[in-house]
Protein backbone atom coordinates (compact mmCIF):
# COMPACT_ATOMS: atom_id res chain seq x y z
CA UNK A 1 0.00 0.00 0.00
CA UNK A 2 2.78 2.34 0.97
CA UNK A 3 4.16 2.01 -2.77
CA UNK A 4 0.97 4.39 -3.92
CA UNK A 5 1.44 7.06 -1.75
CA UNK A 6 5.30 7.57 -2.49
CA UNK A 7 6.02 9.88 -5.02
CA UNK A 8 9.27 8.48 -6.42
CA UNK A 9 7.61 4.84 -6.96
CA UNK A 10 3.90 6.26 -8.40
CA UNK A 11 2.41 8.53 -10.70
CA UNK A 12 -1.35 8.77 -11.47
CA UNK A 13 -0.62 11.82 -13.72
CA UNK A 14 -2.69 14.77 -14.49
CA UNK A 15 -4.78 12.98 -16.47
CA UNK A 16 -5.55 10.19 -14.32
CA UNK A 17 -5.90 12.50 -11.33
CA UNK A 18 -8.71 14.54 -13.57
CA UNK A 19 -10.65 11.12 -14.53
CA UNK A 20 -10.24 9.96 -10.23
CA UNK A 21 -11.41 12.70 -9.17
CA UNK A 22 -14.52 13.15 -11.26
CA UNK A 23 -15.25 9.59 -10.71
CA UNK A 24 -15.02 9.80 -6.82
CA UNK A 25 -17.09 13.51 -7.09
CA UNK A 26 -14.57 15.07 -5.68
CA UNK A 27 -13.52 18.82 -6.54
CA UNK A 28 -10.92 19.12 -9.37
CA UNK A 29 -8.65 22.55 -8.72
CA UNK A 30 -5.10 23.28 -10.07
CA UNK A 31 -3.92 22.76 -6.92
CA UNK A 32 -5.73 18.98 -6.77
CA UNK A 33 -4.18 17.87 -10.39
CA UNK A 34 -0.42 18.50 -8.88
CA UNK A 35 -1.37 15.55 -6.51
CA UNK A 36 -0.41 12.64 -8.50
CA UNK A 37 -0.10 9.67 -6.00
CA UNK A 38 -3.09 8.53 -4.02
CA UNK A 39 -4.58 10.22 -1.03
CA UNK A 40 -6.38 8.08 2.14
CA UNK A 41 -9.42 10.02 1.02
CA UNK A 42 -9.39 8.95 -2.63
CA UNK A 43 -9.17 5.17 -0.84
CA UNK A 44 -12.67 6.21 1.55
CA UNK A 45 -14.06 7.65 -1.51
CA UNK A 46 -13.72 4.83 -3.84
CA UNK A 47 -15.05 2.21 -0.69
CA UNK A 48 -18.22 4.64 -0.69
CA UNK A 49 -18.77 4.34 -4.57
CA UNK A 50 -18.08 0.53 -4.16
CA UNK A 51 -20.75 0.53 -1.67
CA UNK A 52 -23.29 2.55 -3.46
CA UNK A 53 -22.81 0.66 -6.20
CA UNK A 54 -23.89 -2.27 -4.26
CA UNK A 55 -26.63 -1.21 -2.99
CA UNK A 56 -28.49 -0.21 -6.90
CA UNK A 57 -27.50 3.32 -6.49
CA UNK A 58 -29.07 5.07 -9.81
CA UNK A 59 -26.36 7.58 -9.85
CA UNK A 60 -23.41 4.68 -9.65
CA UNK A 61 -22.55 3.23 -12.64
CA UNK A 62 -19.68 0.95 -13.96
CA UNK A 63 -17.79 1.86 -16.15
CA UNK A 64 -18.41 1.81 -19.90
CA UNK A 65 -14.93 1.32 -21.49
CA UNK A 66 -15.92 2.17 -24.99
CA UNK A 67 -17.78 5.18 -23.56
CA UNK A 68 -15.07 8.54 -24.86
CA UNK A 69 -15.58 9.94 -21.20
CA UNK A 70 -12.64 6.55 -20.63
CA UNK A 71 -11.00 6.81 -24.12
CA UNK A 72 -8.07 9.89 -24.49
CA UNK A 73 -6.47 10.51 -27.54
CA UNK A 74 -2.44 10.47 -27.33
CA UNK A 75 -1.05 13.12 -28.90
CA UNK A 76 2.18 13.28 -31.16
CA UNK A 77 3.94 15.26 -28.71
CA UNK A 78 2.61 12.99 -26.04
CA UNK A 79 4.07 9.92 -28.36
CA UNK A 80 7.41 11.70 -28.97
CA UNK A 81 7.82 12.80 -24.75
CA UNK A 82 7.84 9.21 -24.61
CA UNK A 83 9.98 8.04 -27.32
CA UNK A 84 12.77 11.23 -25.41
CA UNK A 85 12.31 9.68 -21.79
CA UNK A 86 13.16 6.34 -23.25
CA UNK A 87 16.14 7.98 -25.18
CA UNK A 88 17.12 10.10 -22.00
CA UNK A 89 17.10 6.47 -19.84
CA UNK A 90 19.67 5.20 -22.21
CA UNK A 91 21.69 8.59 -22.30
CA UNK A 92 21.59 8.21 -18.71
CA UNK A 93 23.01 4.09 -18.34
CA UNK A 94 25.69 5.20 -21.00
CA UNK A 95 26.86 8.04 -19.14
CA UNK A 96 27.12 6.44 -15.83
CA UNK A 97 29.39 3.58 -17.23
CA UNK A 98 31.71 5.70 -18.67
CA UNK A 99 31.95 7.97 -15.56
CA UNK A 100 32.65 4.91 -13.74
CA UNK A 101 35.04 3.29 -16.51
CA UNK A 102 36.85 6.85 -16.85
CA UNK A 103 40.57 6.94 -16.15
CA UNK A 104 40.69 10.36 -14.20
CA UNK A 105 45.04 10.06 -13.50
CA UNK A 106 45.87 9.22 -17.15
CA UNK A 107 42.91 12.20 -18.50
CA UNK A 108 41.06 15.18 -18.05
CA UNK A 109 37.46 15.27 -17.85
CA UNK A 110 35.25 16.88 -20.54
CA UNK A 111 31.62 16.59 -21.27
CA UNK A 112 32.16 15.08 -24.87
CA UNK A 113 33.87 12.65 -23.33
CA UNK A 114 30.98 11.38 -21.15
CA UNK A 115 28.00 12.73 -22.98
CA UNK A 116 26.76 10.93 -25.83
CA UNK A 117 23.34 11.42 -27.52
CA UNK A 118 23.42 8.54 -29.70
CA UNK A 119 21.03 7.14 -27.63
CA UNK A 120 18.19 9.75 -28.20
CA UNK A 121 18.85 10.40 -31.58
CA UNK A 122 18.20 6.76 -32.30
CA UNK A 123 15.37 6.04 -30.24
CA UNK A 124 14.12 9.54 -32.29
CA UNK A 125 14.95 8.07 -35.75
CA UNK A 126 13.27 5.32 -34.90
CA UNK A 127 10.23 6.71 -34.35
CA UNK A 128 9.79 8.76 -37.05
CA UNK A 129 11.54 5.67 -39.39
CA UNK A 130 10.01 2.67 -37.97
CA UNK A 131 6.85 3.27 -36.11
CA UNK A 132 3.63 2.34 -37.07
CA UNK A 133 1.91 5.77 -36.71
CA UNK A 134 5.09 7.52 -38.90
CA UNK A 135 3.07 7.85 -41.90
CA UNK A 136 3.85 9.48 -45.35
CA UNK A 137 1.38 12.45 -45.65
CA UNK A 138 -1.34 11.62 -48.53
CA UNK A 139 -1.28 14.35 -50.86
CA UNK A 140 -3.98 13.54 -53.50
CA UNK A 141 -6.05 16.31 -52.82
CA UNK A 142 -6.70 19.51 -50.20
CA UNK A 143 -9.11 16.83 -48.83
CA UNK A 144 -7.10 14.21 -48.79
CA UNK A 145 -4.67 16.00 -47.03
CA UNK A 146 -6.81 17.90 -43.91
CA UNK A 147 -8.32 14.35 -43.57
CA UNK A 148 -5.37 12.66 -42.69
CA UNK A 149 -4.06 15.55 -40.38
CA UNK A 150 -7.77 15.01 -38.25
CA UNK A 151 -7.26 10.99 -38.51
CA UNK A 152 -7.47 9.32 -34.95
CA UNK A 153 -5.96 5.42 -34.60
CA UNK A 154 -6.87 2.81 -32.19
CA UNK A 155 -3.74 0.91 -33.81
CA UNK A 156 0.05 1.29 -33.16
CA UNK A 157 2.36 1.02 -29.77
CA UNK A 158 0.05 0.70 -27.10
CA UNK A 159 -2.72 0.35 -28.52
CA UNK A 160 -5.70 -2.44 -30.37
CA UNK A 161 -4.56 -5.46 -32.36
CA UNK A 162 -6.85 -5.29 -35.91
CA UNK A 163 -6.59 -9.12 -35.23
CA UNK A 164 -8.13 -9.24 -31.98
CA UNK A 165 -10.16 -6.24 -32.16
CA UNK A 166 -13.80 -7.01 -31.63
CA UNK A 167 -17.11 -5.71 -32.95
CA UNK A 168 -17.55 -3.50 -29.64
CA UNK A 169 -14.64 -1.66 -29.90
CA UNK A 170 -15.09 -1.17 -33.67
CA UNK A 171 -18.66 0.15 -33.46
CA UNK A 172 -20.48 3.39 -33.37
CA UNK A 173 -20.87 4.30 -29.75
CA UNK A 174 -23.96 7.27 -28.52
CA UNK A 175 -20.58 8.99 -26.72
CA UNK A 176 -19.16 9.71 -30.10
CA UNK A 177 -21.88 12.21 -31.40
CA UNK A 178 -20.26 15.33 -32.43
CA UNK A 179 -16.84 13.81 -31.55
CA UNK A 180 -15.87 11.34 -33.81
CA UNK A 181 -17.59 10.80 -37.36
CA UNK A 182 -20.02 7.91 -37.60
CA UNK A 183 -19.15 7.68 -41.17
CA UNK A 184 -15.86 7.99 -42.13
CA UNK A 185 -13.85 4.97 -41.35
CA UNK A 186 -11.90 2.33 -44.10
CA UNK A 187 -14.01 -0.61 -45.05
CA UNK A 188 -11.39 -2.91 -44.99
CA UNK A 189 -10.03 -5.07 -41.80
CA UNK A 190 -9.18 -1.53 -39.61
CA UNK A 191 -13.23 -0.41 -40.26
CA UNK A 192 -14.13 0.97 -36.93
CA UNK A 193 -9.90 1.05 -35.75
CA UNK A 194 -9.31 4.41 -37.80
CA UNK A 195 -11.74 7.02 -37.60
CA UNK A 196 -12.29 10.39 -38.07
CA UNK A 197 -12.65 13.78 -35.90
CA UNK A 198 -16.06 15.63 -36.32
CA UNK A 199 -16.21 18.92 -37.80
CA UNK A 200 -15.93 20.53 -34.89
CA UNK A 201 -14.73 18.16 -32.49
CA UNK A 202 -11.38 19.52 -30.25
CA UNK A 203 -9.10 18.02 -27.88
CA UNK A 204 -8.53 19.56 -24.26
CA UNK A 205 -5.20 19.89 -22.65
CA UNK A 206 -6.17 16.11 -20.98
CA UNK A 207 -6.65 14.25 -24.94
CA UNK A 208 -10.26 13.97 -23.98
CA UNK A 209 -12.20 15.16 -26.98
CA UNK A 210 -14.74 17.80 -26.91
CA UNK A 211 -17.79 19.30 -28.68
CA UNK A 212 -19.48 22.79 -28.61
CA UNK A 213 -23.08 23.20 -27.47
CA UNK A 214 -25.26 26.45 -27.47
CA UNK A 215 -26.30 26.93 -23.60
CA UNK A 216 -30.20 27.44 -22.85
CA UNK A 217 -31.15 29.30 -19.55
CA UNK A 218 -34.73 29.40 -19.42
CA UNK A 219 -35.97 28.25 -22.27
CA UNK A 220 -33.71 30.80 -24.48
CA UNK A 221 -31.03 29.65 -26.84
CA UNK A 222 -27.93 32.04 -25.99
CA UNK A 223 -25.05 32.60 -28.47
CA UNK A 224 -22.66 31.24 -25.49
CA UNK A 225 -20.86 28.22 -26.90
CA UNK A 226 -19.42 25.15 -24.44
CA UNK A 227 -17.39 22.74 -25.20
CA UNK A 228 -18.00 19.38 -22.98
CA UNK A 229 -16.31 16.57 -23.35
CA UNK A 230 -18.48 12.88 -23.33
CA UNK A 231 -18.43 12.28 -19.20
CA UNK A 232 -19.58 16.02 -18.77
CA UNK A 233 -22.49 15.75 -21.29
CA UNK A 234 -23.74 12.84 -19.45
CA UNK A 235 -26.13 15.49 -17.09
CA UNK A 236 -27.40 17.25 -19.78
CA UNK A 237 -30.14 17.78 -21.81
CA UNK A 238 -28.96 18.62 -25.77
CA UNK A 239 -32.10 19.41 -28.49
CA UNK A 240 -31.39 19.10 -32.40
CA UNK A 241 -29.68 22.24 -34.00
CA UNK A 242 -32.98 21.96 -36.03
CA UNK A 243 -35.41 22.58 -33.38
CA UNK A 244 -37.45 25.31 -34.44
CA UNK A 245 -36.65 28.85 -32.30
CA UNK A 246 -38.87 31.94 -32.81
CA UNK A 247 -37.41 35.53 -33.12
CA UNK A 248 -36.00 35.32 -29.43
CA UNK A 249 -34.69 32.48 -29.65
CA UNK A 250 -36.92 30.77 -27.73
CA UNK A 251 -38.13 27.03 -28.85
CA UNK A 252 -41.67 27.46 -30.84
CA UNK A 253 -42.60 23.78 -30.24
CA UNK A 254 -43.40 22.84 -26.59
CA UNK A 255 -41.43 19.42 -26.57
CA UNK A 256 -38.98 18.85 -29.02
CA UNK A 257 -36.58 15.59 -29.87
CA UNK A 258 -32.99 15.97 -27.51
CA UNK A 259 -30.84 13.30 -26.20
CA UNK A 260 -29.77 12.24 -22.74
CA UNK A 261 -27.41 10.20 -22.04
CA UNK A 262 -27.49 7.83 -24.64
CA UNK A 263 -31.02 7.95 -25.39
CA UNK A 264 -33.19 9.77 -28.01
CA UNK A 265 -36.28 11.16 -26.74
CA UNK A 266 -38.98 13.26 -27.02
CA UNK A 267 -38.95 16.27 -24.13
CA UNK A 268 -40.50 19.03 -22.70
CA UNK A 269 -38.37 22.13 -24.08
CA UNK A 270 -38.17 23.85 -20.78
CA UNK A 271 -35.69 20.77 -19.50
CA UNK A 272 -33.43 21.44 -22.31
CA UNK A 273 -30.06 22.42 -20.99
CA UNK A 274 -28.08 22.85 -24.16
CA UNK A 275 -28.64 22.72 -28.34
CA UNK A 276 -26.39 21.63 -31.24
CA UNK A 277 -24.70 24.38 -32.35
CA UNK A 278 -25.04 22.81 -36.27
CA UNK A 279 -26.56 19.77 -38.17
CA UNK A 280 -22.76 19.02 -39.34
CA UNK A 281 -20.97 18.66 -36.26
CA UNK A 282 -22.57 15.13 -36.11
CA UNK A 283 -19.75 13.94 -39.09
CA UNK A 284 -16.47 14.69 -40.29
CA UNK A 285 -15.34 17.68 -42.71
CA UNK A 286 -15.22 15.13 -45.91
CA UNK A 287 -18.38 14.16 -45.45
CA UNK A 288 -19.84 17.28 -44.32
CA UNK A 289 -18.81 18.11 -47.95
CA UNK A 290 -21.41 15.29 -49.47
CA UNK A 291 -24.83 17.29 -50.42
CA UNK A 292 -28.23 15.61 -49.72
CA UNK A 293 -26.03 13.53 -46.91
CA UNK A 294 -29.39 13.03 -44.83
CA UNK A 295 -31.17 10.72 -47.74
CA UNK A 296 -28.24 8.53 -48.55
CA UNK A 297 -27.84 5.09 -46.91
CA UNK A 298 -24.92 5.05 -44.31
CA UNK A 299 -23.05 2.30 -46.49
CA UNK A 300 -22.76 4.55 -49.58
CA UNK A 301 -21.99 8.05 -47.70
CA UNK A 302 -18.69 5.53 -46.25
CA UNK A 303 -17.96 5.50 -49.80
CA UNK A 304 -18.49 8.61 -51.18
CA UNK A 305 -16.38 9.92 -48.23
CA UNK A 306 -13.39 7.94 -49.04
CA UNK A 307 -13.65 8.32 -52.81
CA UNK A 308 -13.97 11.98 -52.54
CA UNK A 309 -9.58 11.93 -51.05
CA UNK A 310 -8.98 9.83 -54.04
CA UNK A 311 -10.01 12.48 -57.11
CA UNK A 312 -6.93 14.04 -58.45
CA UNK A 313 -6.86 18.36 -58.91
CA UNK A 314 -7.75 18.56 -62.62
CA UNK A 315 -6.25 21.17 -64.76
CA UNK A 316 -9.23 23.36 -65.32
CA UNK A 317 -11.47 23.19 -61.90
CA UNK A 318 -14.70 24.29 -61.38
CA UNK A 319 -16.09 24.35 -58.14
CA UNK A 320 -19.61 22.61 -57.30
CA UNK A 321 -23.33 24.22 -58.21
CA UNK A 322 -25.08 21.88 -55.74
CA UNK A 323 -22.50 22.07 -52.36
CA UNK A 324 -23.17 22.09 -48.35
CA UNK A 325 -21.15 25.67 -47.34
CA UNK A 326 -18.22 23.71 -45.80
CA UNK A 327 -16.40 23.78 -49.30
CA UNK A 328 -15.03 27.22 -48.56
CA UNK A 329 -13.74 26.70 -45.18
CA UNK A 330 -12.27 23.19 -46.19
CA UNK A 331 -10.48 25.29 -48.93
CA UNK A 332 -8.80 27.79 -46.36
CA UNK A 333 -8.06 25.25 -43.49
CA UNK A 334 -6.22 22.99 -46.04
CA UNK A 335 -3.86 25.89 -46.30
CA UNK A 336 -4.32 24.83 -50.25
CA UNK A 337 -5.13 28.88 -50.62
CA UNK A 338 -3.56 31.69 -50.02
CA UNK A 339 -4.89 34.58 -47.54
CA UNK A 340 -4.03 37.41 -46.87
CA UNK A 341 -2.96 38.57 -43.76
CA UNK A 342 -4.35 41.95 -43.30
CA UNK A 343 -6.34 44.91 -45.40
CA UNK A 344 -4.08 46.81 -48.47
CA UNK A 345 -4.31 47.17 -51.85
CA UNK A 346 -2.83 44.76 -54.71
CA UNK A 347 0.33 46.76 -56.04
CA UNK A 348 1.68 43.84 -58.27
CA UNK A 349 0.70 40.67 -59.47
CA UNK A 350 2.51 37.68 -61.48
CA UNK A 351 2.46 33.73 -61.62
CA UNK A 352 5.27 33.79 -58.96
CA UNK A 353 4.06 36.71 -56.38
CA UNK A 354 1.51 39.15 -55.42
CA UNK A 355 2.46 42.48 -53.32
CA UNK A 356 -0.03 44.09 -51.11
CA UNK A 357 0.72 47.44 -50.10
CA UNK A 358 -1.37 47.55 -46.31
CA UNK A 359 -3.64 49.58 -45.50
CA UNK A 360 -1.84 50.70 -42.28
CA UNK A 361 1.70 51.05 -43.62
CA UNK A 362 1.85 51.16 -47.33
CA UNK A 363 5.67 51.74 -47.51
CA UNK A 364 6.13 47.72 -45.62
CA UNK A 365 4.57 46.03 -48.86
CA UNK A 366 3.78 42.29 -48.24
CA UNK A 367 4.80 40.27 -50.83
CA UNK A 368 2.85 36.36 -51.08
CA UNK A 369 5.02 33.86 -52.91
CA UNK A 370 3.08 31.37 -54.79
CA UNK A 371 3.52 27.75 -55.74
CA UNK A 372 4.90 26.79 -58.82
CA UNK A 373 4.16 22.85 -59.82
CA UNK A 374 5.60 21.29 -57.19
CA UNK A 375 5.26 17.66 -56.62
CA UNK A 376 2.76 16.23 -54.15
CA UNK A 377 3.17 13.10 -52.05
CA UNK A 378 1.09 11.34 -54.57
CA UNK A 379 2.73 12.65 -57.96
CA UNK A 380 -0.21 15.41 -58.46
CA UNK A 381 0.55 18.70 -59.43
CA UNK A 382 0.76 21.56 -56.58
CA UNK A 383 0.23 24.66 -58.30
CA UNK A 384 -1.04 28.33 -57.28
CA UNK A 385 -2.40 31.04 -59.24
CA UNK A 386 -3.61 34.72 -58.56
CA UNK A 387 -7.12 35.58 -58.41
CA UNK A 388 -6.28 39.76 -57.89
CA UNK A 389 -5.49 42.17 -60.06
CA UNK A 390 -3.59 45.23 -60.08
CA UNK A 391 -5.71 48.05 -57.82
CA UNK A 392 -8.31 45.53 -56.14
CA UNK A 393 -8.75 46.63 -52.30
CA UNK A 394 -8.13 43.01 -50.33
CA UNK A 395 -9.10 42.62 -46.75
CA UNK A 396 -7.69 40.17 -43.96
CA UNK A 397 -8.72 36.91 -44.58
CA UNK A 398 -9.62 37.04 -47.96
CA UNK A 399 -8.59 34.29 -50.85
CA UNK A 400 -5.95 36.20 -52.83
CA UNK A 401 -4.88 32.72 -54.83
CA UNK A 402 -6.32 29.25 -56.21
CA UNK A 403 -4.38 26.39 -55.05
CA UNK A 404 -4.78 22.62 -56.53
CA UNK A 405 -8.31 21.30 -56.61
CA UNK A 406 -9.98 24.84 -55.89
CA UNK A 407 -11.90 27.08 -57.46
CA UNK A 408 -12.39 31.11 -56.39
CA UNK A 409 -11.50 29.70 -52.76
CA UNK A 410 -13.85 26.47 -53.06
CA UNK A 411 -12.44 23.29 -52.96
CA UNK A 412 -13.43 21.49 -56.56
CA UNK A 413 -13.13 18.30 -56.40
CA UNK A 414 -14.68 17.54 -59.67
CA UNK A 415 -17.08 18.78 -62.61
CA UNK A 416 -20.28 19.88 -63.14
CA UNK A 417 -21.99 17.45 -65.39
CA UNK A 418 -25.03 16.76 -67.07
CA UNK A 419 -25.51 12.59 -66.33
CA UNK A 420 -28.40 10.45 -68.54
CA UNK A 421 -29.81 7.62 -66.54
CA UNK A 422 -29.99 5.05 -69.44
CA UNK A 423 -29.08 1.82 -71.04
CA UNK A 424 -26.97 2.38 -74.17
CA UNK A 425 -26.95 -0.46 -76.52
CA UNK A 426 -25.44 -2.45 -73.44
CA UNK A 427 -22.08 -0.68 -73.41
CA UNK A 428 -22.79 0.79 -70.06
CA UNK A 429 -23.37 -2.32 -68.53
CA UNK A 430 -23.21 -2.85 -64.89
CA UNK A 431 -20.55 -0.34 -63.23
CA UNK A 432 -19.48 0.80 -67.17
CA UNK A 433 -19.80 4.42 -68.10
CA UNK A 434 -20.00 5.93 -71.12
CA UNK A 435 -18.83 9.78 -71.45
CA UNK A 436 -18.97 12.42 -74.12
CA UNK A 437 -16.45 13.40 -76.94
CA UNK A 438 -16.79 16.74 -75.59
CA UNK A 439 -15.50 15.84 -71.98
CA UNK A 440 -12.29 14.07 -73.71
CA UNK A 441 -11.86 17.29 -76.22
CA UNK A 442 -11.81 20.39 -74.00
CA UNK A 443 -9.99 18.48 -71.43
CA UNK A 444 -12.47 18.76 -68.49
CA UNK A 445 -11.01 15.61 -66.82
CA UNK A 446 -7.08 15.83 -67.92
CA UNK A 447 -4.80 16.47 -64.55
CA UNK A 448 -1.15 17.42 -64.49
CA UNK A 449 1.32 14.79 -62.74
CA UNK A 450 4.62 15.37 -61.86
CA UNK A 451 7.08 12.33 -61.69
CA UNK A 452 10.54 12.57 -60.36
CA UNK A 453 13.48 10.51 -61.81
CA UNK A 454 17.03 10.71 -60.24
CA UNK A 455 20.37 9.02 -61.71
CA UNK A 456 23.64 8.66 -59.39
CA UNK A 457 26.99 8.54 -60.34
CA UNK A 458 28.84 6.48 -57.69
CA UNK A 459 32.56 5.52 -57.65
CA UNK A 460 32.82 1.69 -58.43
CA UNK A 461 35.92 -0.77 -57.95
CA UNK A 462 36.28 -0.58 -61.46
CA UNK A 463 36.41 3.20 -61.35
CA UNK A 464 34.26 6.14 -62.08
CA UNK A 465 30.77 6.44 -63.04
CA UNK A 466 30.69 9.56 -65.97
CA UNK A 467 27.72 12.03 -66.63
CA UNK A 468 27.88 12.23 -70.11
CA UNK A 469 26.58 13.19 -73.77
CA UNK A 470 29.66 10.89 -75.28
CA UNK A 471 27.43 7.58 -74.99
CA UNK A 472 28.99 4.18 -76.95
CA UNK A 473 26.66 2.72 -79.37
CA UNK A 474 23.86 5.51 -79.04
CA UNK A 475 22.62 7.50 -82.24
CA UNK A 476 22.86 11.33 -82.29
CA UNK A 477 18.98 11.69 -82.56
CA UNK A 478 18.36 9.92 -79.35
CA UNK A 479 21.03 12.56 -77.67
CA UNK A 480 19.31 15.42 -79.92
CA UNK A 481 18.04 16.55 -76.50
CA UNK A 482 20.78 16.57 -74.06
CA UNK A 483 22.72 19.34 -73.32
CA UNK A 484 26.83 19.50 -73.52
CA UNK A 485 26.65 18.19 -69.85
CA UNK A 486 24.90 14.83 -70.48
CA UNK A 487 21.75 16.50 -68.98
CA UNK A 488 18.98 16.85 -70.81
CA UNK A 489 17.31 20.89 -71.38
CA UNK A 490 14.52 22.04 -69.81
CA UNK A 491 11.49 22.52 -71.71
CA UNK A 492 12.39 18.93 -73.93
CA UNK A 493 9.29 17.15 -75.03
CA UNK A 494 9.92 13.32 -73.99
CA UNK A 495 7.95 10.03 -74.35
CA UNK A 496 9.21 6.21 -73.15
CA UNK A 497 12.66 5.39 -74.00
CA UNK A 498 14.11 8.58 -74.60
CA UNK A 499 17.53 9.23 -72.76
CA UNK A 500 17.21 11.74 -69.39
CA UNK A 501 20.26 11.74 -68.08
CA UNK A 502 23.48 10.05 -70.24
CA UNK A 503 25.48 7.93 -67.63
CA UNK A 504 28.39 5.58 -68.44
CA UNK A 505 29.87 2.88 -66.10
CA UNK A 506 33.57 0.99 -66.31
CA UNK A 507 32.53 -2.78 -67.33
CA UNK A 508 34.66 -5.61 -66.11
CA UNK A 509 37.39 -7.32 -69.15
CA UNK A 510 35.28 -10.37 -70.77
CA UNK A 511 36.00 -12.03 -74.00
CA UNK A 512 35.77 -9.31 -76.99
CA UNK A 513 33.23 -9.16 -79.80
CA UNK A 514 35.23 -8.43 -83.14
CA UNK A 515 33.48 -5.22 -83.81
CA UNK A 516 34.79 -4.61 -79.90
CA UNK A 517 38.50 -5.42 -80.97
CA UNK A 518 38.33 -3.36 -84.32
CA UNK A 519 36.91 -0.11 -82.14
CA UNK A 520 39.79 -0.70 -79.64
CA UNK A 521 42.07 -0.98 -82.62
CA UNK A 522 40.77 2.28 -83.98
CA UNK A 523 40.41 4.28 -80.59
CA UNK A 524 42.87 2.69 -77.84
CA UNK A 525 41.55 1.20 -74.64
CA UNK A 526 39.22 4.06 -73.91
CA UNK A 527 36.63 2.35 -76.60
CA UNK A 528 36.23 -0.45 -74.64
CA UNK A 529 36.09 -0.42 -70.99
CA UNK A 530 32.29 1.71 -70.43
CA UNK A 531 29.01 0.47 -70.93
CA UNK A 532 25.80 2.76 -71.46
CA UNK A 533 24.15 3.09 -67.90
CA UNK A 534 22.13 6.11 -68.80
CA UNK A 535 18.37 7.18 -67.39
CA UNK A 536 15.52 6.78 -69.69
CA UNK A 537 11.83 7.17 -69.56
CA UNK A 538 10.37 4.16 -68.05
CA UNK A 539 7.37 3.16 -70.57
CA UNK A 540 4.16 4.52 -70.64
CA UNK A 541 5.28 7.82 -69.27
CA UNK A 542 5.69 10.89 -71.54
CA UNK A 543 5.58 14.40 -71.19
CA UNK A 544 7.43 17.46 -71.15
CA UNK A 545 10.59 18.29 -68.74
CA UNK A 546 10.19 21.25 -66.25
CA UNK A 547 13.40 21.71 -64.04
CA UNK A 548 16.64 20.00 -63.68
CA UNK A 549 18.92 20.23 -60.28
CA UNK A 550 22.06 18.68 -59.65
CA UNK A 551 23.58 18.29 -56.88
CA UNK A 552 27.32 17.20 -55.72
CA UNK A 553 29.12 15.82 -52.15
CA UNK A 554 30.74 18.18 -50.41
CA UNK A 555 33.68 17.05 -50.03
CA UNK A 556 35.69 20.71 -49.92
CA UNK A 557 37.99 18.81 -48.11
CA UNK A 558 39.11 16.05 -49.88
CA UNK A 559 39.03 18.19 -53.06
CA UNK A 560 42.21 19.57 -54.74
CA UNK A 561 43.38 23.15 -55.24
CA UNK A 562 42.29 22.32 -59.06
CA UNK A 563 38.86 20.30 -58.26
CA UNK A 564 38.02 23.51 -56.33
CA UNK A 565 38.93 26.31 -59.00
CA UNK A 566 37.00 24.23 -61.55
CA UNK A 567 34.19 23.84 -59.51
CA UNK A 568 33.64 27.50 -58.65
CA UNK A 569 34.18 28.19 -62.28
CA UNK A 570 31.50 25.96 -63.38
CA UNK A 571 29.00 26.76 -60.95
CA UNK A 572 29.86 30.86 -62.70
CA UNK A 573 29.00 29.71 -65.82
CA UNK A 574 25.83 27.95 -65.13
CA UNK A 575 24.41 31.22 -62.87
CA UNK A 576 25.82 33.32 -66.09
CA UNK A 577 23.38 31.04 -68.12
CA UNK A 578 20.72 30.87 -65.85
CA UNK A 579 20.74 34.98 -65.90
CA UNK A 580 20.92 34.88 -69.60
CA UNK A 581 18.02 32.21 -69.79
CA UNK A 582 15.61 34.89 -67.56
CA UNK A 583 16.98 38.14 -69.74
CA UNK A 584 15.75 36.20 -72.65
CA UNK A 585 12.20 34.85 -71.22
CA UNK A 586 11.69 38.41 -70.46
CA UNK A 587 12.44 39.77 -73.81
CA UNK A 588 10.41 37.06 -75.22
CA UNK A 589 7.27 37.94 -72.75
CA UNK A 590 7.56 41.58 -73.41
CA UNK A 591 7.30 40.71 -77.35
CA UNK A 592 4.60 38.73 -76.89
CA UNK A 593 2.49 41.09 -74.94
CA UNK A 594 3.25 43.96 -77.71
CA UNK A 595 1.88 41.90 -80.25
CA UNK A 596 -1.16 41.19 -77.96
CA UNK A 597 -1.57 44.94 -77.71
CA UNK A 598 -1.21 45.76 -81.55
Amino acid sequence: MRLFFDPKRYNLGKVGRYKLNRKLGAEITDEELEVVTLKKEDVILALKYLIRLKMGDPEANVDDIDHLGNRRVRSVGELIQNQCRVGLARMEKIIRERMNLFDFSSDTLTPGKIVSAKGLAGVLKDFFGRSQLSQFMDQTNPVAELTHKRRLSSLGPGGLNRERAGFEVRDVHSSHYGRICPIETPEGPNIGLITSLSAFAKINEFGFIETPYRIVRDGVVTDEIEYMTADLEEQCVIAQASARLDEHNMFIDPIAWARYRSDALEIETDRVTHMDVSPKQLVSIVTGLIPFLEHDDANRALMGSNMQRQAVPLLITEAPIVGTGLEARAARDTGAVVITVEDGVVEYVDGLQIVVAPKKNPLQKRTYQLKKFLRSNAGTSNNQHPLVDVGDKVIAGDVIADGPATDKGEIALGKNVLVAFMPWYGYNFEDAIIISEKLLREDAYTSVYIEEFEVTARETKLGKEEITRDIPNVSEEALANLGEDGIIRVGSEVSAGAILVGKITPKSETELAPEERLLRAIFGEKAADVKDASLTVPPGTEGVVMDVKVFSRRDRLSKTDEELVEEASHLKDIQKEYKQKITNLQMERHKKIGQMLE
